[in-house]
């Protein structure tokens, strides 16, 4: 389809504010009839997601989650694991180091579903999801200053809680909606081994 005609042009940009990963700025735009107008946005260097598949002693599966006190909305809030990217990064390789530093997991096999933007309309993010099977639980790599809780949960408890309003992120959210169709067989991922990282010398 040809989207030509809702594209906006950037005539001018000016920097606001440059902070430890966020960068603001404010652009000028020329509108497709012809107008202008301002945009103030965010550039964010994106980030992955991981759905944590974890087999019960039942054959059953359930997934590994985090509770985590998130600062601008002041709300311990539960999510999936996740993490932004560094520069350069390989996104399957962040998403191997995101899950072992937070939870303590590594895993076997890993499937790329797909990719979010959770918030289009003032900044630049993705964010990269992935599933994660054939986990090995071990010690967790938290940075200075993080903070949070690692449990499971059945998918039904998931769903529940997506229900009811206990979870709210955008991203655990999606990633509900992903897990539900891979489940129920509607959406198939192509599983591969982790990935090696290359180590230099």
């Amino acid at each position: 389809m040809d989207h030509r005609h809702l594209v906006e042009e950037k005539l001018s940009s000016e920097e606001l504010v440059k902070g430890h990963f966020l960068h603001a700025f404010r652009d000028t735009v020329k509108l497709p009839d012809g107008g202008t107008a301002t945009r103030e946005y965010i550039v964010h260097p994106g980030a992955v997601m991981i759905v944590p598949l974890l087999e019960d002693a039942g054959g059953g599966i359930r997934v590994v989650l985090e509770r985590q006190f998130r600062y601008p909305v002041g709300q311990v809030m539960v999510e999936f694991p996740a993490g932004k990217l560094d520069s350069g990064e390989d996104l399957q390789l962040c998403a191997q180091r995101e899950l072992l530093e937070e939870t303590g997991f590594t895993a076997s096999e890993w499937a790329r579903a797909g990719v979010l933007h959770p918030v289009v309309s003032y900044s630049t993010e993705f964010i990269d999801i992935w599933f994660a099977r054939g986990l090995t639980s071990g010690e967790r790599q938290l940075d200075q200053g993080e903070f949070l809780d690692v449990f499971t949960a059945s998918p039904t408890e998931l769903l529940q809680w997506c229900r009811d309003g206990t979870i709210t992120d955008g991203k655990t959210l999606t990633a509900a909606l992903w897990l539900q169709n891979v489940l129920s067989g509607a959406w198939v991922l192509n599983w591969h081994p982790a990935a090696v990282p290359v180590r230099a010398g």
